[in-house]
């Protein structure tokens, strides 16, 4: 038997035994939503995580959302009303970003590959573009010159350091992200020269932390190193996103991080922030630790079987919907996550199964060996922690199954 990741708080069932999101019956959203697999988001939680931040961190700090996590776009909407702005990286994204009503003002673009046409609609809509080297900052002065418009433009810096434990390491040695940071000052200097608009400064060091305390090292890394840049430029960055970092547990060893002591340290450091920084605005970017919580990834089962004694949970869902719950979005081992049988929440488990997909490939497997309740053909299988970095960070088109369905509630 192998552990599965702990379920988020905020989960119940009723008194029939099925798991309740929003206050909704699994079973009952599933028929509204016609048919399985299903994506559900409950915009409770996510006001809840909002106000949970907001609560946590310094009053000055702004929150983005960064919108790679789930570009859903009646989720959009609603978290536009949420925060302060959006960070996208694609001129998709953007497109969908203004379409949700959050001001163009208010989005930031980043993204190392960022083509012509992206830049030019960025430019011209008045979004900020985050330039990822000395290259793309002169394709977007010649196309903001070009269509007389003045650009708004910050530099994403690529910082001699990473985020200690994260996930996912944006900064420190060679990276196809940012400029790096020896090389900032001058091409700043170039921008103000030529009559941008300039932004500020993205600095992005790391993802999927749980480590409050490093968290805060990286934080208090990243303001001392605007700090620096700031007087090596000779002018105040208006903006310093200073990335996210933040991460969920997914995994049966995780635990979630305490963001009241990331917003503790964070504080402290920007009450003692340097001159040059007085009047700078501050960000954070965060995707997952946002939505991740919120959303529900709902799956039928059509078959039970057994083989040389193994007993597999067959299912219309797969990694086509869930790539990082099958294991195969960037964990080096894989491990299980949040799991459970919607129609037997909170009951004891009384044997281990794997549970499947329905695709033609042995790296289909939402859960390894997991211990549950008995769960037959028609019960419902709940992945947890579904609200990022699912329906779209996934292959719905492998094998012609198709997309899941999405809803929020």
């Amino acid at each position: 038997m192998k552990p599965h990741g702990p379920i988020p708080p905020g989960f119940a069932a009723d008194e029939d035994g099925m798991l309740l999101i929003g206050g909704d019956r699994a079973d009952t959203l599933t028929d509204m939503a016609g048919d399985t697999p299903l994506f559900v988001y409950d915009s409770a939680m996510l006001t809840a995580r909002v106000a949970a931040w907001r609560a946590a961190m310094p009053a000055e700090v702004q929150l983005h959302f960064a919108m790679k996590a789930n570009p859903y776009p009646p989720l959009l909407a609603f978290m536009a009303r949420l925060v302060d702005g959006f960070d996208v990286a694609s001129g998709g994204e953007l497109k969908a970003a203004i379409d949700s009503g959050m001001a163009a003002a208010h989005v930031s673009f980043a993204g190392p590959g960022k083509r012509d046409r992206e830049l030019e609609a960025a430019i011209i809509a008045g979004a900020t573009l985050n330039l990822e080297s000395a290259g793309e900052a002169a394709r977007a002065l010649s196309i903001a010159a070009r269509n007389g418009v003045t650009p708004r433009l910050a530099v994403r810096v690529n910082p001699d350091f990473d985020l200690k434990g994260s996930g996912m390491k944006m900064g420190g040695g060679a990276k196809p992200f940012g400029v790096d940071a020896a090389e900032v000052p001058a091409l700043v200097r170039r921008l103000i020269a030529a009559g941008a608009d300039w932004q500020g400064f993205h600095i992005f060091a790391g993802s999927q932390a749980l480590d409050a305390a490093a968290i805060a090292d990286t934080q208090a890394q990243t303001v001392a190193l605007a700090a620096r840049l700031a007087d090596e430029i000779g002018a105040t960055p208006p903006l310093v996103n200073l990335g996210g970092g933040m991460g969920v547990p997914y995994f049966s060893s995780d635990t979630a991080v305490d963001a009241a002591a990331v917003g503790s340290a964070l504080g402290e450091t920007l009450a003692v922030r340097p001159p040059v920084l007085a009047d700078s605005r501050f960000a954070m970017e965060l995707g997952r630790w946002l939505v991740a919580e919120a959303g529900v990834y709902l799956t039928r089962i059509v078959d039970r079987k057994t083989s040389h004694g193994e007993t597999f949970l067959v299912t219309d869902g797969g990694l086509h919907h869930q790539l990082a719950a099958s294991g195969n979005f960037g964990t080096v081992i894989r491990r299980n996550y949040p799991i459970a049988v919607a129609n037997a929440f909170g009951r004891d488990p009384t044997e281990t199964v794997s549970v499947v997909g329905c695709l033609c490939t042995p790296l289909d497997r939402l859960g390894d060996q997991v211990a549950l309740p008995r769960a037959d053909v028609g019960d419902l299988i709940a992945i947890f922690q579904a609200g990022a970095y699912g329906a779209s960070a996934s292959p719905a088109a492998f094998l012609g199954q198709g997309s899941a369905r999405e809803m929020l509630i």
